[in-house]
This record gives C-alpha cells, structure tokens and sequence, in this order.
C-alpha cells in the first residue's frame, strides 16, 4: 500500500468534474421474519459440523427471510420453481413499497413527485418488470417513465445509479428514485450441499431505495453530490458468482467460487485508482466508504488491499450482521446508517463499491 502524504487544505475543494446528480433521501425495508444463524440451522435440520461451521462463523447475527411452511411431520421441503416466482413477487412488491415510501418522505417527496422510477432485482424475473407493479400497487402516476435492471447481481445497485443520475441530469428538477428489492428467500434451495450452505448461510430479504435529483442552472440542493463512476469486469473471473438451471432439482440454483473473496480483494485497487485519476484525490482523502456487504472475507479482503480500516467499514460490517447479504441493495442499507450517524460534513468525500457477478466491481465517487 502507498502512504499518502497529507494534502493541503486547497485540495479539499470540490472534483472538478461538474455533480451529475444528488442523493436527496434513502429508505430501507425488510419482511420476513428476523431468524438467527443457529435458529436456521435448526429450522433447516441441518447436522453436517462442516456446514454448520458455514453458517456460524459468517459474521451474521440474524436475517429477514421467508422460509416455506413445515409440513405434517416438521420438514420444511423445497419449494417449486413457480412458486418461488410467486414468492418474489409478492415480497419485492411489498418490501419495494415500504422502502420507497420511507425514501420519499426522507426526501420530503411525495409519490406524485415522482418522475422516473428505475427498479432492480436479481432474485427472480418478472414480465411487466417490478417497476410496473410497484406503480400501480402504489397509485403512481401512470405517466411516470421507468425502468428495470434484472439479473446483474449484488453490484446492479450502482450500475442503476450510474443510469438514474444520468437521466436527473437531463431532467434538471425532477425526481427519479433507484428501487433495489431483492427476495432471497425466493432464490433459495433447501438441500445440505456445501454449494447451497455457501448461499443460503449469506443471504438475507431486504430493499433498499434512494432518490435522486439533478440541479438546474444556480440550483443547490442539500444532499452529496455525484461525481463520477469507475466499473471494472474482471473477465478470468466470469463464471465465478453465477444463477444456473439446475436439473435435477428443477429450478435455479445460484453458485459462489469460494476464491471469489480473494478475486474481488486483488483487483478494488485497480478500480477505485481509475475512480479517482484526474481529481487529484487520493485514498486518503476519502472519508467515507460504503461498500456492498458481499460476505465477511469480501469484506476482509476488500479492507487489506485499500488499506482500510475496520471504522472505515464499520457501516458494511454492521449491516451484513444485523440483514446478511440484501444483495443490490447492501450499500444503500450503510449509506442510511451513515446518514443517521450524523458525522458527514460539507466538503468530504465517499466512495460507494459494489461487487457481483461477472466478475464485476462498481464504484461512486459523491461528495458532500
């Protein structure tokens, strides 16, 4: 790691690169129920000491999930693929509604301030996308334009953002919100592999949403300002967090490379260099850093290659204890904690990182 020198106090101004947008509220939801690690390990009668040593030591406390009723003798059986279709629709609807309602009223919005509404998922397909439901369930100006972003994975968050700012930009005044709602019950496969102990150990139900607006000409509202995005696809990498068919229990079945930790660890430098070349920032003049709760090691990893510390992360770390992994939504879940902490102030700087498949690394640049 390189040690920055400490910069002079001229450098603390603004990037040079004109705001695209501004981040003026976020809300989080999650349904389910709250269940801890152990209290799944029993709920999903599993007894393998190495699977269990999975779910114990992934620096989880507990998560939201909806797990299929037990049958007549207490088992809790794989569900249908349709059903868990049926499943995520009617969670991304519910916890997509709770999350954009607190979002707006954080942002002092009401629904018929809403302009473009852009919706994320990864945890199942649905035709009309999820933004169309959302907007009638919620009595959302059918003239509102939208969007949806399906099947990216945990860093889609960020490549939604990327698109959501650039429409705020040529819609000066006008509010658009980025919607994350991942149902990760509805991907789950319930068997005692070491494959399916690798997910279902990780994932947690949550939504995530953030409203956005871009400033007109001598406009200024409160909130960070986006500055700029850096993307990096680590090709060697593409097959390593994948969703499959699997056949023989005839539904989809997602799939993490255990070095995926290690590959996403080896190459963030690469990718927040690129964030920050022409600003004349360095690492260390960045403040705050939300970045995605992948998994205790991503974290880790991520932590030693940026030279981070463990309160530079201490957002990201407590989201995956409290929720696990809410996938796209993660880092918006520690951008409101950072929120509520209170301790961001004019002039400082943060980098938002998601990471997921691809192998992908996506990063923010905003600025308070």
């Amino acid at each position: 790691m390189t040690i920055a020198l400490e910069k002079p106090a001229e450098s603390r101004s603004p990037a040079s690169a004109p705001a695209i947008s501004r981040m003026v509220g976020v809300g989080t939801a999650a349904t389910g129920t709250p269940v801890s690690q152990s209290e799944l390990l029993e709920l999903l009668d599993i007894d393998d000491p190495r699977v269990r040593s999975v779910y114990l030591n992934s620096a989880i406390d507990r998560r939201h999930l909806t797990l299929p009723e037990p049958d007549a003798a207490g088992r809790r059986l794989p569900e249908p693929q349709g059903r868990l279709l049926d499943k995520h629709k009617r969670l991304a609807v519910e916890m997509g509604a709770q999350a954009l309602q607190a979002c707006l009223k954080r942002a002092g919005a009401d629904l018929s301030d809403l302009r473009h509404l852009c919706c994320v998922t990864s945890t199942g397909f649905l035709t009309p996308g999820l933004s169309a439901l959302v907007i009638r369930e919620l009595g959302i100006d059918p003239h509102c334009s939208r969007s949806d972003i399906v099947g990216m994975g945990c860093n889609a968050g960020l490549n939604a953002l990327n698109v959501v700012a650039g429409w705020t930009a040529a819609h000066p005044g006008e509010l658009a919100v980025v919607l994350c709602t991942e149902a990760c019950s509805a991907a789950y496969a319930l068997d005692g592999t070491m494959r399916t102990a690798v997910v279902n150990s990780l994932f947690g139900d949550g939504a995530a949403a953030l409203a956005l607006v871009g400033d007109g000409p001598g406009e200024s509202r409160p909130g960070p300002r986006i500055l700029r995005f850096a993307s990096y696809l680590i090709t060697g990498a593409i097959d390593a967090m994948r969703y499959d068919w699997d056949g023989d229990l005839g539904r989809f079945s997602f799939f993490l490379d255990p070095q995926i930790p290690y590959v996403v660890g080896a190459n963030a430098e690469t990718v927040v260099d690129r964030l920050l070349a022409g600003t004349g920032l360095r690492r260390s003049d960045i403040d705050h850093w939300l970045v995605h709760s992948g998994g205790k090691k991503v974290i880790d990893a991520v932590v030693v290659n940026l030279g981070l510390s463990r309160h530079d992360v201490r957002h990201t770390t407590g989201v995956l204890r409290d929720h696990g992994n809410v996938s796209s939504g993660s880092f918006l879940f520690s951008y409101e904690r950072l929120l509520e902490e209170g301790v961001a102030r004019p002039g400082e700087y943060g980098v938002l990182m998601t990471m997921g498949p691809g192998s992908t690394i996506e990063t923010a640049l905003i600025q308070w």
